[in-house]
């Protein structure tokens, strides 16, 4: 007998300026539509000696800021995103890991660090670009949303950017991007701040479609 694939939503932090548990709700039926038994759950430090509710799950959906999350967790995440899992981490969920926000196994895994809003307000109207075809990006044309302005910097080279927006001054910033460990997906997506992100349709056709890729689906 077939069963879903698994998607676990991951929250957790102590930012104020997130709402995690409106977060939990969202993203946890976005997973489901997306064909995932989707659960959510709260907190980082679950990769080692894993119970059943993270150990089975396909991918990870993460939205998390300031979370905990000691080295060997870290250590045990990006193990079972090499072995095979996938995982999908949302907007601010870059600033987890060490302190300095670089040299930790999570940032190698993930692929990048937060650097800053960027210049001029830290949230407006975003204008989205679709810049590569990708299961992930199948029939979203480029749109436009209101959320917080994230930038970041890559850990290396070994990426795919899918979508991006361009800045006042005429810089392209990534807010999309792919990549694979191992036999594992992981998949960056800078947008996401609040439900003015989180309800529109073609945010949540892009989340939907990134949690089918990374968990294999």
């Amino acid at each position: 007998m077939s069963t879903s694939p698994r998607a676990l939503v991951v929250v957790g932090g102590d930012d104020t300026h997130h709402d995690l548990l409106g977060a939990a709700d969202v993203l946890t039926r976005i997973g489901a539509s997306a064909g995932f038994a989707t659960s959510p759950a709260v907190g980082m430090q679950r990769f080692v000696d894993a119970r059943p509710e993270t150990a089975d799950a396909d991918v990870y959906v993460l939205y998390d800021s300031g979370a905990s999350f000691p080295a060997a967790q870290q250590a045990a995440l990006a193990a079972s995103v090499t072995a095979g899992k996938g995982v999908v981490a949302l907007h601010m969920s870059n600033v987890m890991g060490d302190p300095e926000g670089v040299d930790s196994a999570f940032h190698a895994l993930l692929g990048n660090h937060y650097l800053s809003h960027g210049p001029g307000h830290h949230e407006g109207r975003h204008h989205i670009q679709i810049v590569a075809a990708h299961p992930i990006t199948e029939g979203v044309d480029d749109f436009e949303l209101f959320d917080e302005y994230y930038e970041f910097a890559f850990a290396d080279d070994d990426h795919a950017v899918l979508a991006e927006r361009t800045r006042d001054d005429g810089v392209r910033i990534p807010v999309l991007y792919v990549r694979e460990v191992g036999e594992g997906r992981v998949v960056y997506l800078a947008l996401g701040h609040d439900m003015r992100a989180w309800g529109e349709p073609p945010f949540r056709r892009l989340l939907a479609q990134a949690i089918r890729w990374a968990g294999r689906a």
